[in-house]
């Protein structure tokens, strides 16, 4: 019987989480799903991607909504929640995938083949990559990755009933890139993801 499996990456922005989990889904012959759900979202409900893509991974802004009956009025709520049907429809389907972010921790908990990693990095390394990868001053770049970094805190701990983002007993596997290549970090992760496979 095939086992249906879940790996879900949580990351620092700047610690290569994105290319950790793309290497993973390549050599598990996964997809991988990030920003690229909005894409299937927007598909499906026929708007623009860009319309949603400023939503995209963003907590409710509580002074600016409400829910009535059920229904909420914030747009950040209302892409999340799109998000994660899809992800659900998906689960429902018994695919396997990789997903970066997206709370999907928290969506499959409990789930016997879900492997949830956390990738940190050490400041300095983090800023660098975010200075090459998109041509910031330094100064640029470290107000980019707290910035980045206090949204997905507040997002995730918003949907997220099962632990807070970032912290260790939340997660399977916590890895700090800045201690290992990216690829070192990739193969860690199948090496830990064929062990429970085999469990």
């Amino acid at each position: 019987m095939k086992k249906q499996l879940i790996v879900s990456i949580g990351r620092e922005y700047g610690s290569g989480g994105h290319k950790i989990a793309k290497l993973i889904a390549e050599r598990l012959d996964l997809p991988l799903y990030n920003r690229n759900i909005l894409e299937e979202v927007a598909g499906i409900k026929n708007v623009d991607t860009n319309s949603l893509a400023k939503y995209d991974e963003s907590p409710r802004k509580l002074f600016f909504s409400r829910t009535v009956r059920g229904y909420s009025n914030s747009p950040e709520e209302n892409v999340a929640e799109l998000q994660f049907n899809l992800l659900r429809s998906k689960f429902a389907d018994e695919d396997s995938f990789v997903i970066v972010g997206r709370c999907a921790d928290e969506l499959f908990y409990g789930h016997k083949y879900l492997v949830t990693v956390f990738i940190t990095g050490d400041e300095d390394d983090k800023i660098r990559r975010i200075m090459e990868s998109r041509g910031f001053s330094e100064k640029q770049a470290r107000k980019t990755m707290e910035r980045h970094d206090k949204t997905r805190r507040a997002y995730h701990d918003y949907f997220c009933r099962h632990g807070k983002w970032g912290e260790t007993g939340t997660y399977d596997l916590c890895l700090n890139s800045s201690r290992l290549s990216i690829e070192a970090c990739a193969d860690i992760i199948c090496a830990y993801i064929q062990k429970r496979l085999e469990a």
